[in-house]
């Protein structure tokens, strides 16, 4: 292990870590903002109107033909 610490300073290592830590944090909160489940700070919207809603009823079936 400490091989590697031979290749990489360590101070520049961890910066770059937590530089990329904070960017990814932060990218999952935006995501999470877009939402309308976890937006904490508009609060819940209204729900989307169902899938059913929204569709138009299915037509009567068409009996079977004996032949």
């Amino acid at each position: 292990m400490w091989r590697i610490w031979r290749l990489f300073d360590p101070l520049r290592a961890m910066v770059v870590q937590g530089i990329f830590l904070f960017a990814l944090a932060a990218m999952i909160h935006l995501i999470l903002l877009s939402t309308n489940k976890f937006n904490w700070l508009d609060g819940a919207k209204k729900p989307a109107a169902s899938a059913t809603a929204q569709n138009a009823p299915m037509p009567p079936a068409v009996p079977a033909i004996k032949s």
